[in-house]
């Protein structure tokens, strides 16, 4: 199912869900984002979507609503009763289990879709429970653009290409994984395969792969090899001790008080400006960092930093243009 699909279905359930009255297909059409402007594209599509969800359990249900403004005209609802799951039993372990899960998928990029839908229902006058929780979070929280991509890549088991930029280098290279699984360690995500570029296992940190990953080969063609534990590899992989770097930085004069506080060499270079040294270990982690000050630091050196703070600042502009 595509990402589009998959959203609107979700946006769907939640207005579904959300709704105390029966909602028509017009109502839905204005309040669920990624219908058609044909009338007759949408219902063939809302057709669709509405068997897809009785399909995958959904308990829709039809019915009309006197006191809703709609009349007689046909209406559509999920009944929050039906749709919960009974009471369910857990052993310790599987508790820590999910758990760990819903650390990992607690904030999702359909959320901010859902809470749009919500929002568009609320201002077209029809009334949502706030009360209900709806349960519903289905996207991993990380800020990694290659996560999505290498995570279909290993559900459906298909090589993928991509660029990437080791550590302390300036230029990136085209790799060639078939992966075997994508890992959570100490904050950040790993994906773990058989490299065909050197033929041999290897781990790649999220963070360091650079534009688009590219399907690479069939889905199915690849397949975990067996006794492999993608887990224990990552783990044991690890990155190496970064050794501690100078960033030469300008920072606006009286602004940017955080960094000045740990900053050495500071000295005045132009009008407004100041010029200092800043020490860091990790360029993933120092500039997200910087980034914050965007408006009052200019990273003049290491080229890698700089080239990861411009990154940062890229992908604030684009998600603000969505």
């Amino acid at each position: 199912m595509s990402r589009r699909k998959t959203e609107r279905l979700l946006n769907l359930v939640v207005c579904l869900l959300a709704t105390r009255r029966y909602l028509t297909a017009e109502q839905i059409r204005r309040a669920v984002p990624g219908y058609p402007d044909s009338d007759e594209a949408f219902k063939r599509m809302f057709e669709r979507d509405k068997e897809e969800l009785r399909e995958l359990g959904v308990p829709l249900e039809v019915g009309s609503d006197q006191q809703g403004g709609g009349g007689e005209e046909i209406g559509y609802r999920i009944p929050p009763q039906a749709y919960e799951l009974p009471d369910i039993h857990l052993t310790p372990d599987e508790a820590a289990v999910l758990g760990l899960a819903a650390r990992v998928w607690q904030r999702a990029s359909m959320a901010d879709a859902a809470s749009g839908a919500l929002l568009k229902l609320r201002a077209a006058g029809v009334e949502t429970d706030g009360s209900t929780g709806l349960g519903i979070e289905p996207r991993v929280d990380t800020g990694d653009p290659a996560f999505p991509a290498l995570w279909e890549a290993v559900r459906d088991g298909r090589p993928v290409a991509f660029d990437y930029q080791g550590i302390g280098r300036t230029s990136v290279a085209r790799r060639h994984l078939e992966p075997w699984g994508v890992v959570s360690r100490r904050g950040r995500w790993y994906a773990v395969g058989h490299d065909r570029d050197r033929e041999e296992t290897r781990v790649f940190r999220l963070s360091r792969i650079t534009g688009e990953v590219a399907a690479d080969g069939p889905a199915g063609s690849v397949t975990v090899p067996p006794g492999v534990d993608v887990r224990s590899i990552a783990f044991t992989w690890g990155d190496p001790v970064a050794e501690p770097r100078p960033a030469t930085v300008r920072l606006r004069t009286g602004a940017a008080q955080g960094p000045r506080q740990w900053a050495k060499d500071v000295h005045p270079v132009g009008e407004g400006w100041d010029e200092a040294v800043l020490t860091f270990r990790d360029v993933d982690r120092f500039a997200p960092y910087l980034a914050r000050f965007a408006d009052d630091i200019v990273v003049v050196d290491p080229p890698d930093l700089r080239e990861a703070v411009i990154q940062q600042l890229k992908a604030v502009l684009a998600g603000s243009d969505q």
